[in-house]
This record gives C-alpha cells, sequence and structure tokens, in this order.
C-alpha cells in the first residue's frame, strides 16, 4: 500500500532533495557513471510516519561486476598518485560534507529515523576523519631498521591493497563508510560500497559529493564506485578475488558468515559487529546526575539502535533504587521530546522500521515469560511511524538468556551486583566484546578495570557512556564483535600490505646470523 502513494522526493516541500541528487527515480549504480539497477525495484520508506521517498533498483551481478572492474582499473591510477594529493581529495570531500550538512542531516533523518541533531554528529565523524586522514597523508609510514650485516638496511614498507570494500549499515550510514573511505582513500585504495537497502538514499547522496570532487579534479571518478543491493550483492563481494579487503558492519550471525568467506580466499575482513555493552557504577561515585544523563543517552539515544547501545547497568545496593527510579523517570522523560526527527527539538526519534518494532515487542513478550519486571515502557507508541517506548527491565539474572542477547532496541536491564569483582565478570561473560564503561571517582578501580584481570571490550571508557566514540582512536571490539578496528590510531595498517625490504650496499654476499654457504 505504501509504495502507491506518492513519493515524498515529488513533492515541492521536499524539492531539497534534488540537491543531495535524491529524485522520484535515483540510480543505483555507479562505476564512473550513474546507471538506473536492473535488478528488484526498492522504495525506502520514512520512519516517521511511513511514506515512501524514492525509488531506485537493485544492481545485478553484472552490473556488480563491471563496478569492480571500474573500481580496479581506477585503482591502477589512484595508487600512483602522491599520497599528499590523495589526502588533498580526501579533505576537500570533508569540505564538501560541510557545505551540505544541513540537507544530509535532514535526509538521514527522514530515511533512517535518527534525530536530526545524532544524524549531523554521525556526518560531522566522517568530516573529523577527513580531517584526520588529510594530516596522516603527509605522515611518514614505515620504519628504518638496523641490520646485523655490515652495510646492510632494513626497511618497512607500506603500499595499497587495491578495491575496499564497505558493506554498512542502516544505522550509521555515513559515518562507517566515512571511517573507511577517507583512511583506505588517502593510502590508495579504490572503494566499491554497497549500503543496506533502507539507508540507500542517503548513501547515494554521499556518493554523489565524492564524485563531484573527483571530477572536479580529473580523477577517474570510479575511485568511489557504488552498488546498490541486497544479501545477492553482498556475498558476491564476500567471494570475490578481486576485492581484496571487505568492511562490514552488521549482525554477528551474518558478520560471521562473512568473515569466513573472506577468509576462505585469503582476503582481509575488518568486521564491526554486535555489542552487549555494560556500565558499572561503582559503590564510591556520586555524581548521580551525570551518571543517569549518560545511561539515558546511552541506552536510548538512537531508539537502542547502536552497537555501542547500554543493555546492561550494573548498580550497587547503596544507590540502586534512587539510580533505577531516575533512569526511569528519563526514558518517560524522552516520550515528551518524540516528534520529526528532521525537527532540531526532538530528542527521541521512530525505530528504523517494523522489524525493529517486531523485535522490540518480542523481547517485551519474552521478558514478561520469563518473570522479568518492566518497570517503564514496553509499549508501541499509538501514532503514525515506528515509535516504541524506552523500556527499562529488572528481575532477571545477569546470565539469563535474554540479558545475554543484543537486542537491537530500546530495552534495558537493571540489575544489583555484590563486588566489583563479579560486576566485572559480568560483564565480561557474554559474547561480544564491544564497549563498557565504569563510573568511579578510585583511581584502582580504574586501573584495575582496564588492566588485565578488567573489561575485555575494545573500548573501554571512566565516567563516560558506552556510546559516542572519537574518530582519534581505533573503533572496534573483540572476541564475537569480530576484532575489526576503524577510524584512528594505526586503523591505516589494515588498508595496505606491509613489505620488509633489505637493502645490500656491501658489495658482496653476507648471510644473516652468521651462515657460511660457499659455493
Amino acid at each position: 500500500m505504501a509504495q502507491k502513494r506518492t513519493l515524498l522526493a515529488s513533492k515541492p516541500e521536499y524539492a531539497w532533495l534534488a540537491e543531495l541528487g535524491i529524485t522520484a527515480d535515483t540510480p543505483g549504480v555507479y562505476n564512473g557513471k550513474w546507471a538506473a539497477g536492473e535488478g528488484d525495484e526498492f522504495t525506502p520508506i520514512s520512519p516517521f510516519d511511513g511514506e515512501p521517498i524514492a525509488s531506485f533498483r537493485f544492481a545485478t551481478k553484472a552490473q556488480y561486476d563491471e563496478t569492480v572492474k571500474a573500481a580496479h582499473e581506477a585503482y591502477k591510477e589512484w595508487r600512483n598518485v602522491p599520497m599528499p594529493a590523495r589526502g588533498d581529495i580526501v579533505n576537500e570531500i570533508g569540505r564538501e560534507l560541510t557545505a551540505n550538512l544541513d540537507a544530509l542531516s535532514r535526509l538521514e533523518s527522514l530515511e533512517v529515523g535518527k534525530t536530526y541533531k545524532e544524524a549531523m554528529g554521525e556526518i560531522i565523524e566522517y568530516i573529523h576523519i577527513c580531517e584526520y586522514a588529510t594530516g596522516r597523508s603527509r605522515m611518514p609510514h614505515g620504519l628504518l631498521i638496523p641490520s646485523e650485516r655490515p652495510q646492510h638496511q632494513l626497511e618497512e614498507n607500506w603500499n595499497p591493497l587495491g578495491v575496499t570494500a564497505v558493506i554498512t549499515a542502516f544505522n550509521f550510514p555515513i559515518a562507517v563508510y566515512g571511517w573507511n573511505a577517507a583512511i583506505a582513500m588517502y593510502t590508495g585504495n579504490t572503494m566499491l560500497w554497497k549500503p543496506p537497502p533502507t539507508s540507500t538514499l542517503t548513501s547515494i547522496a554521499v556518493q554523489n559529493i565524492c564524485t563531484k570532487v573527483l571530477e572536479k579534479h580529473g580523477h577517474n571518478p570510479a575511485i568511489c564506485s557504488f552498488v546498490a543491493g541486497g544479501a545477492e550483492i553482498g556475498k558476491a563481494i564476500s567471494s570475490d578475488k578481486r576485492v581484496p579487503i571487505v568492511s562490514f558492519t552488521g549482525s554477528t550471525a551474518i558478520g560471521c558468515e562473512v568473515g569466513v568467506e573472506v577468509q576462505r580466499r585469503f582476503g582481509r575482513p575488518i568486521l564491526e559487529l554486535g555489542g552487549n555493552n555494560a556500565i558499572i557504577v561503582a559503590p564510591d561515585f556520586n555524581d548521580i546526575d551525570g551518571l543517569v544523563q549518560s545511561v539515558v543517552f546511552a541506552a536510548f539515544g538512537t531508539q537502542g539502535q547502536r552497537c555501542t547501545t547500554l543493555r546492561r547497568l550494573f548498580l550497587p545496593e547503596s544507590i540502586y533504587d534512587q539510580v533505577l527510579q531516575r533512569v526511569i523517570n528519563g526514558g518517560k522523560k524522552l516520550v515528551n521530546r518524540i516528534g520529526d526527527p528532521m525537527c532540531q527539538d526532538t530528542l527521541y526519534g521512530p525505530m528504523h522500521n517494523q522489524s525493529g518494532v517486531d523485535l522490540y515487542k518480542r523481547t517485551v513478550q519474552r521478558v514478561k515469560e520469563a518473570g522479568g519486571t518492566i518497570e517503564s515502557g514496553g509499549n508501541q507508541i499509538d501514532r503514525p511511524g515506528f515509535f516504541v517506548d524506552p523500556c527499562v527491565v529488572t528481575g532477571l539474572s545477569h546470565d539469563h538468556e535474554l540479558v545475554q542477547e543484543e537486542a537491537f532496541c530500546p530495552i534495558l536491564y537493571v540489575m544489583k551486583y555484590g563486588s566489583l569483582d563479579e560486576a566485572i565478570e559480568w560483564n565480561n561473560e557474554v559474547e561480544q566484546g564491544l564497549s563498557s564503561s565504569i563510573f568511579t571517582n578510585d583511581t584502582k578501580t580504574w586501573a584495575k578495570f582496564k588492566g588485565p584481570g578488567g573489561a575485555d571490550t575494545g573500548i573501554i571508557n571512566l565516567n563516560a557512556p558506552t556510546n559516542g566514540a572519537e574518530i582519534g582512536g581505533a573503533f572496534g571490539g573483540n572476541k564475537a564483535t569480530g576484532w575489526g578496528r576503524e577510524a584512528g590510531s594505526d586503523s591505516w595498517k589494515q588498508y595496505m600490505r606491509r613489505s620488509t625490504s633489505c637493502l645490500n650496499n656491501s658489495g658482496k654476499v653476507i648471510l644473516a646470523q652468521g651462515i657460511q654457504f660457499d659455493v
């Protein structure tokens, strides 16, 4: 029924979509030029009101093959462009993102359901990583290593891998691509982007910006290539030997399949998968206002649809009742700030689609059947769109199967612990290992939490929520989160191949370890 309504991109009040290259019928394949996909038609709808936005068609396998060929040909040119010049291109992409910040934020809110402020923050992440990549492009990579042999020199060389495929998830359609693209591009790789169907329009708008910058400077625009598609295209990428590196963001279950398939052909996977994140509050912590603000944002921001969302809250008995009640009140206050996510005053938006609502409702029902207590929330909100209440649950044990699962929706499990050692064990017992936080004023407690016997997550926070990572540090997790790392630190190494070179200036053959081998 929804697809028979007038597409929003055809309405005068949405004329601003055309500024981003989004029309009623938007092409879904880019390999140096835009083309309409020849596969199935797909029409994303707005989570706010269920209205269809614009239509496009998926790429076929043949169109995918042509796109990979184009990206590979572009790589032959791009790898020879000086690294600082590649960094300048990435920097200009960041400036174009800045120039389109408002429209991109509105489009992401319209298509994904993320609030305007959170969508803007995500785009700013891409802008920041562009700036970071530009700086890195003028910094030397590799080492000079002393040799044990006279007049010999060892050195470490880094070169690009080739075509980098990025398979992104609906909840961060811009930032995750940016983390990969900015670093992969300045290091000399070309891009192949496959977004999820339900956030393809936002991705197309970003792709248009990358294309504009590349064409302006006379580079092959297929350096950034794009295919809209579903699982079939994702499987093709995973098994394609022409694509040496695949960055996948999504569920642990699908990521496991992608990782196995990529490694089967000796490709390099970067996996950013699920997270079942926890906050531990130490008995000494007394800034309850700051704690509650952190918990409410971490648990219910983006409607619980972040891999870094807070799912488990461990409290000491001394403050359990007080904090629980204030978190409940905080969730209820969010309901008063529900509205159109494109409005800057909206603080709490809809779930992304009906599947998210169904997951929420199934999980709430399972909580009730398991004997858990719904302290607040647990309902779909009676209004157009995919809105649900922030939900707080008590009464389930730390090792209950529901607590051990990652439900990608705004449900928070609150539990009382006996000792900090016990709480740290609970933090680590889940399958995933993405993000965790401890709130304490004791430096010894913090040292323990981040040390060898502490949290086993890839991101560890002190007096800060589990979400809200910055691009300067490597983002990613351990265990079933996938061990991937993107954005800052030394993540650039994943997009390059390393060679240790030996230079012999002695004029004769001198073997290592003093070996004599006279022929």
